[in-house]
């Protein structure tokens, strides 16, 4: 990086997080820090919903997804607005008219205390976890390649969501969001512009299409049922349920929008997050394919974590490293040469040949992948702790070494960005939770408004150096990444499934829910290490069991046995 990308990066992060800390400077009651005085446009809404979905990991990864894979990951949103509909024509009403602090009240007026604690007590687990991970995440790519110390980028970037966050709570959270999305958003479209130029100045953009094409890197709906293949037009049906679940239940999105000035700007937010993150979705993964574009005539690293690559060429390793390296560049020089025909035959409208050069261009790309698999088996062979996975070194290899000056700062400021927008809202709900539903009900509630604002900040702390100590330690597990993506979907289904109980089946009572959600959950888990039900339908089966396993219970219980609804409690 050159100090003019350095000067962009601290600029732009300073100025947006000191913008926030003074704007929301001095919240006095704890309905202004939890709720920010209900004052959320529906703009601020839908932008604080989208930045807290939108981690740093899917700008990150998603466009080394679609490098590797192509769009088809673009599945997994397809039923996002149908969750975004039911969420605001059942949830959203009900928060509003119990006037709720966080999602889980709504469940002690209409089941019990217990049942209020279990399920707030699961979101605490699954969100802990996750709110580590935001931070790790980008800490780990970005020390990687900027050769930065691990453990100092992790405490940097932790802490300065902590900073806005305790100071100034909801409304802080609300008030960055904006502005990061906005420099996020702005980052991703330059570079779309950028990619777009020297995709021209290789050949028309059409021909660049064909090789897309050819690699099948276009191809967006898979209609075959395969029951372990995550991303298919079927698991899309499964994910619909961790999104109810995600949007619906879990606190880190519930507070972006009950926080809104109505229930009407609240519903037009969300609907907002809705209609924009399936497009999104799908820039950011053509963006990726782009990349791609790109690297057929430039010639991309073998590997794209560089900083390994270095390690490779000064070992024992580096003659069988080059050896595969060499392979590598005239497989590439070949692909060239089978593109430049590829583009003739089409404006030929020679189809049978057209036809022909795909197939060999697949088979060159088979071969490149052949050669990447042999060059990650010799890094494993020569340190075993290396992360082979490289998805989510593409993006940032291509920004450092292909942007002009000054814009390799502003696309890192966006990385920090994503990683700070998920992080602080995870950190708000956190301490919302902890204070809400376990501190003030379970344990003081005789406290003042003052000294619940002060529990606030000190826990939203406690969850701070917890993420950041999670994250500092990260590297001591295996697939500690792989591992939290799917955490949520063991928890998800579950509060889902007590949700949706509450809801729609009046008939069933605390005991029958509280213990048929400890059962599922338990019988989840188990399905989890015994690796035999794809994660997004775990999800299904969380809701589901939950459902039947009520009405089973609560038919033996019998009336008798079933509490009878609490009045709601807030603060």
């Amino acid at each position: 990086m050159t100090t003019l990308d350095w000067i962009v990066l601290g600029m732009t992060v300073s100025i947006i997080i000191g913008y926030g800390i003074y704007k929301t400077r001095g919240s006095k009651n704890i309905e202004s820090y939890l709720l920010g005085d209900n004052e959320a446009k529906w703009w601020t809404v839908g932008l604080s919903v989208m930045a807290t979905q939108a981690s740093a990991i899917t700008f990150l990864s998603t466009p080394g997804q679609a490098y590797h894979d192509g769009m088809g990951f673009a599945q997994f949103y397809f039923m996002l607005p149908v969750a975004m509909i039911i969420i605001c024509i059942t949830f959203i009403p009900l928060f509003y008219k119990l006037k709720v602090y966080t999602a889980y009240e709504f469940l002690e007026s209409r089941f019990d205390l217990k049942t209020r604690s279990l399920t707030s007590g699961l979101f605490l687990i699954q969100r802990g976890l996750a709110t580590g991970i935001t931070i790790y995440a980008p800490s780990i790519i970005l020390s990687s390649i900027m050769g930065w110390n691990l453990n100092v980028t992790t405490i940097f970037i932790g802490l300065l969501a902590v900073i806005y966050t305790v100071s100034g709570g909801t409304k802080a959270v609300h008030v960055t969001h904006k502005h990061q999305m906005i420099v996020i958003l702005t980052g991703l479209f330059i570079i779309f512009f950028i990619l777009l130029d020297r995709l021209s100045n290789g050949g028309s953009f059409s021909d660049a299409m064909l090789i897309a094409a050819a690699n099948q890197k276009l191809d967006v709906i898979d209609f075959t049922f395969d029951w372990n293949e995550r991303y298919n037009i079927w698991s899309s049906m499964a994910a619909l349920f961790l999104f109810l679940s995600y949007f619906g239940t879990d606190q880190s999105q519930v507070q972006r929008y009950i926080t809104g000035r109505s229930i009407r700007e609240s519903r037009i937010g969300l609907l907002l997050n809705g209609l924009m993150k399936v497009p999104l979705q799908f820039f950011i993964l053509f963006l990726g394919v782009m990349v791609f574009l790109f690297y057929q005539t430039h010639k991309a690293p073998i590997f794209f974590n560089e900083k390994v690559n270095e390690k490779l060429y000064n070992s024992e390793y580096a003659d069988i490293y080059n050896e595969i390296e060499e392979a590598y560049n005239e497989n590439f020089d070949n692909k060239q040469n089978l593109h430049a025909s590829l583009y003739e035959a089409a404006r030929d409208n020679d189809h049978s040949r057209r036809q022909a050069l795909e197939t060999d261009i697949r088979r060159l790309t088979d071969i490149e992948m052949s050669l990447r698999s042999d060059a990650k088996t010799i890094i494993k062979q020569y340190d075993s702790t290396i992360e082979t996975n490289d998805k989510d070194y593409v993006f940032v290899n291509f920004i450092i070494h292909n942007l002009p000056k000054g814009l390799v700062g502003l696309l890192l400021a966006v990385i920090f960005f994503a990683a700070m927008s998920s992080t602080a809202s995870e950190l708000n709900a956190l301490a919302s939770t902890s204070v809400v539903d376990i501190y003030k009900r379970n344990i003081f509630n005789r406290g003042s408004d003052k000294h619940y604002v002060h529990a606030s900040k000190l826990l939203t702390l406690f969850w701070g150096l917890v993420a950041i100590l999670f994250a500092s330690v990260g590297t001591l597990f295996e697939n500690l990444i792989q591992f939290v993506n799917i955490v949520g979907s063991i928890f998800y289904g579950t509060i889902l499934g007590i949700f949706l109980v509450a809801f729609y089946f009046k008939k069933i009572r605390g005991h029958a829910v509280f213990f048929a959600g400890l059962i599922v959950e338990a019988f989840v888990i188990y399905l989890f290490f015994l690796d035999i039900v794809p994660y997004l339908w775990l999800n299904v089966v969380g809701a589901l069991g939950v459902i039947i396993l009520a009405h089973f219970l609560q038919l033996i219980m019998g009336k008798k046995n079933g509490l009878k609804p609490e009045a709601s409690t807030h603060i």
